[in-house]
């Protein structure tokens, strides 16, 4: 399956069939880090649902979908191991203090301006590369702060 990038107007957006996948972008981490986090919003233009149920990044060893919420006060984080199910004509944002990506066993710190490859399994649409931006702790990078190459499967 070709996986292309969208055109230079949707600045950062990858498609595949018909799942839309905004702006893959994850934060600074600590020099000793050992995880660090990703974020994206994924809208389903189809008929069908489609499940996010894994994947990969360049710069980790695991990939993990978790989410955020609070419980008597006190954050807690724990695992989606069945996925993110995007329901047809619905968007899903994978974001700060709710459900995101967990990259464990971190290569090295994440660092601001320096993107990251990576790749979203999904269970319909299967793999669909991606590369993340990287922006300072504390930011939500803007659409037009994004630039990109295209990427082929």
């Amino acid at each position: 399956m070709a996986i292309a990038l969208a055109g230079a107007a949707a600045a950062h957006d990858f498609k595949a069939g018909d799942l839309v996948i905004d702006h893959p972008w994850s934060r600074t981490t600590p020099p000793v880090a050992t995880t660090g986090a990703g974020y994206v919003t994924i809208t389903n233009n189809g008929t069908e649902p489609d499940t996010l149920v894994g994947g990969s990044a360049e710069i980790s060893g695991g990939f993990e979908l978790h989410t955020s919420e609070i419980v008597d006060g006190v954050a807690k984080m724990r695992p989606l191991t069945e996925g993110v199910t995007i329901a047809p004509g619905e968007t899903m944002t994978l974001e700060p203090g709710g459900t995101h990506i967990m990259l464990t066993g971190l290569k090295g710190p994440i660092r601001e301006s320096e993107p990251f490859t990576g790749t979203l399994v999904f269970e319909q649409a299967g793999e669909v590369p991606i590369k993340f931006v990287v922006e300072g702790f504390g930011s939500r990078p803007e659409p037009e702060a994004y630039a990109h190459e295209g990427l082929q499967q």
